[in-house]
């Protein structure tokens, strides 16, 4: 069975002629596409419906891409790639503030919006059946669930975007090891094998947050001065 087949993909884009050939696109691929064109409307959508990805225009009447990312992240935790003029890193940054999974500038190739929705398609499928692997890690108070993709840290559940369950599980699976950037990224490349290394640091940094970690000093995901990061397996008590 096709990867796509029965895969429903939201295109959130205010420009009429970029949606038409991008939607066609992706339908020729076996994807459902729908389309919506105003950020307030997307809001609604996207909690409404859980489509398997959402693909967002940054730049959007209403409300922008930014401001809609922000909105849906509590109640939608599925794949959202950004699409967006802005080029700077600073722009790409605020883009993974607001909760967005992977950044594509615009305009952005059909093929290569499809490429990286397979990435994200293939990543979900490969964490539900990877055989022999494991689904669950506990490390003292802290709780990750790989098939339901869920995270406790005693008995309060803490919401992940898609990228940030993947860098934790990605952490936790080499507990004790330190990752360089280079090897997060060359793991994870679906989020950022284009991305500046600031991003790696920006998920780690919002990591850190959500899981109660010291920002200043922290002790649970730890910075290993020009080596990279490393989870430590003792300091979930």
């Amino acid at each position: 069975m096709s990867q796509a087949t029965q895969k429903r993909i939201l295109l959130v884009e205010d420009d009429g002629s970029t949606a038409l050939v991008l939607s066609q696109y992706l339908e020729r691929q076996g994807f459902v596409v729908e389309c919506e064109a105003d950020g307030s409307a997307a809001v609604d959508r996207i909690i409404d419906t859980q489509p398997a990805v959402v693909v967002l225009e940054a730049d959007l009447p209403g409300k922008d891409g930014f401001a809609v990312c922000r909105e849906v992240r509590p109640h939608y935790h599925g794949p959202i790639i950004m699409v967006t003029r802005l080029t700077n890193d600073m722009d790409h940054v605020l883009g993974l503030e607001a909760g967005a999974d992977d950044y594509l500038p615009k305009p952005a190739d059909p093929r290569v919006v499809l490429a990286h929705i397979k990435t994200w398609l293939r990543r979900a499928d490969a964490a539900a059946d990877a055989p022999g692997e494991p689904v669950k890690y506990r490390f003292g108070q802290l709780q990750i669930d790989r098939s339901a993709r869920l995270v406790f840290l005693g008995n309060e559940e803490i919401p992940f975007t898609t990228a940030e369950f993947d860098l934790l599980w990605l952490l936790a699976s080499h507990a004790g090891n330190i990752l360089s950037r280079k090897d997060i990224m060359t793991h994870l490349r679906g989020v950022g094998h284009h991305s500046p290394n600031r991003s790696i640091d920006m998920r780690i940094s919002r990591l850190r947050k959500r899981l109660g970690d010291d920002t200043e000093c922290p002790h649970r995901i730890k910075t290993m001065r020009g080596r990279g990061y490393l989870f430590s397996p003792t300091a979930w008590d």
